[in-house]
């Protein structure tokens, strides 16, 4: 592990953030796989955290975004291994070039694209990732981003907690991704779980419920043996974390940017490709179009007890688009939080949805079905979060389905979340609470309530 850097404090021991909720990290990691949907009861203690919002934003790696903030797990160095076409004739170190928050390219994130970057373990195959058109991305993957572009998220890190290992469910990219944050997991049959994005291409392709007819998803077996577009149609009827806030009578709504006829469909919806949700009440009530409307909700206290934001396309960090304001929408609603009658009560996960094709220094654990994937960034921003802390706990996407399940006793869904440790020790409900201090940006939250809608996919993939 190198470190790059001075670290900041991190405060105690990592053990004694575990004994804030009852059970967390007990199982963290045991099980290779989870097994069959079912409920099942935990225990859950006193906590000041009656709001959980989760911002989802876009294909990032934590090197990408965190290789050279102090302490923490990062490189500025890759090592890349013989490639004839990018002209690498031996296996080499090369220095990763800073690059700015806007990219050009949408790198290939794929799961065969994952699995020829990690190539084993070695986690030196990103060059020879090919692009769309078949061609190697050579050592395009190789960057992180300058910090001076990114300062909200390091501004966040520097105050509240930053988990420097925090690995996605699944080596793959969005639709799973945005399924495995509302459910832990994407198994359809046993032994079977869905990977990489529907079969379903141009103008009127949507992710879910809503795609055309003769649209397929791909499966992923626990060995890892891929079919592509041999899955079933994406209108799926497994349990999330849905249906136990339901059972438990916990509010809860997803807020997201509308879907439109002529914008490819792949705008985030997860639950448009959960049938109960899109073919019951909770579509017109729960699924709020437009994902700026959670500034009204906050502003006249109906912010439910837990909240997906998902962010409109130039807002969303994804590589590739000609705009990025992703700091500043992350700051923006951070800040209608913290200036409000909600501060005292929330606690705020930023994390980003899958890796994005850009390289990553640490080979994650195999556990099957495609994953773990490689790390994402994930903030936690409370007044209860140990200010200034780097969490070294390994997590997944399970780690925040767990960490809010066991907040308000809801059982579990037995996905990820079963095996995976809570993200727990970031916070300690003991201290003196932090008082909110608004968080710098180039936007502001007027900038985003007036936006236009652009009607774009906050994923491009094709």
């Amino acid at each position: 592990m190198r470190r790059v850097g001075t670290a900041p404090l991190r405060l105690g021991a990592i053990a004694a953030g575990f004994s804030l909720l009852s059970g967390c990290g007990a199982d963290g990691g045991a099980a290779a796989a989870f097994g069959p949907r079912a409920a099942r009861v935990s225990s859950s203690s006193t906590s000041p955290i009656a709001h959980v919002v989760l911002l989802v934003q876009e294909n990032r790696t934590f090197n990408d975004f965190f290789a050279t903030f102090p302490g923490a797990d990062g490189v500025t160095t890759a090592t890349v291994g013989k490639d004839k076409a990018c002209s690498i004739g031996k296996p080499e170190t090369i220095a990763l070039t800073e690059s700015p928050l806007v990219t050009v390219h949408d790198l290939n994130h794929s799961y065969q694209g994952y699995n020829t970057a990690r190539d084993g373990g070695a986690m030196d195959g990103f060059d020879r990732v090919p692009f769309g058109g078949g061609t190697p991305e050579c050592t395009y993957p190789y960057q992180y981003t300058n910090p001076s572009q990114i300062v909200p998220y390091w501004d966040l890190a520097q105050q509240y907690a930053l988990a420097e290992h925090m690995f996605t469910t699944q080596g793959s990219s969005s639709f799973t991704a945005h399924q495995d944050l509302i459910a832990g997991g994407t198994l359809v049959e046993a032994n079977e779980a869905l990977v990489n994005l529907p079969t379903c291409s141009g103008f009127k392709c949507v992710w879910g419920c809503d795609a055309p007819p003769n649209t397929h998803t791909s499966l992923i077996s626990q060995n890892d043996a891929l079919q592509l577009g041999k899955g079933p149609f994406p209108c799926l009827t497994y349990e999330t974390l849905r249906d136990l806030l339901d059972a438990k009578g916990v509010s809860w709504k997803y807020y997201v940017p509308k879907m439109c006829c002529t914008s490819y469909g792949r705008l985030m919806s997860a639950f448009d490709a959960i049938s109960a949700v899109r073919y019951g009440p909770e579509w017109k009530t729960n699924v709020i179009t437009p994902q700026t409307k959670i500034f009204d909700d906050i502003a006249a206290g109906k912010l439910p007890a837990m909240s997906w934001v998902i962010p409109e396309a130039d807002d969303s960090d994804h590589p590739g688009l000609k705009v990025d304001d992703g700091p500043s929408w992350v700051a923006s609603v951070v800040n209608a939080i913290g200036e409000s009658q909600y501060w005292d009560t929330t606690a705020i996960v930023v994390v980003w949805d899958d890796w994005g094709g850009l390289y990553d220094n640490l080979n994650p654990r195999q556990l099957g079905y495609g994953g773990l994937g490689f790390r994402v960034p994930a903030l936690v921003v409370s007044p209860y979060a140990r200010a200034g802390y780097i969490s070294p706990t390994q997590y997944e996407f399970g780690s925040i389905l767990k960490y809010v399940e066991q907040n308000w006793g809801l059982g579990s869904l037995g996905t990820s979340d079963e095996r995976a440790t809570s993200i727990a020790d970031c916070f300690d409900y003991s201290q003196s609470p932090i008082a909110f201090r608004p968080i710098a940006s180039s936007r502001s939250r007027a900038y985003f309530q007036h936006e236009k809608a652009s009607n774009r996919p906050v994923d491009t993939d094709l």
